[in-house]
């Protein structure tokens, strides 16, 4: 199962989480110094939905940022009658 979104193709990021010490050059000091780095990932927020492809509904995996701009069309809420 992977955590890609189907509608804008979101994966999961690589990148580094730096730590420094030292102060900054602009505040007075002798510039800041990296004292390690370790990698990291960031992953976007995907989400299990019900949508409307083609004109039936599928069960999707979609980022928060397609559900937040439109890009995936909910299906109509069925009322049961209580009878």
């Amino acid at each position: 199962m992977s955590r890609k979104c189907e509608i804008c193709g979101r994966a999961t990021a690589y990148g580094n989480k730096i730590a420094r010490r030292g102060l900054a050059k602009a505040k007075g000091g002798v510039g800041k110094k990296i004292t390690g780095k370790e990698s990291r990932t960031f992953k976007p927020n995907i989400q299990r939905v019900r949508a409307v492809v083609d004109g039936e509904v599928r069960r999707l995996k979609v980022c928060t940022r397609c559900m937040k701009k439109g890009f995936v069309k909910k299906p109509v809420k069925r009322t049961v009658a209580a009878n």
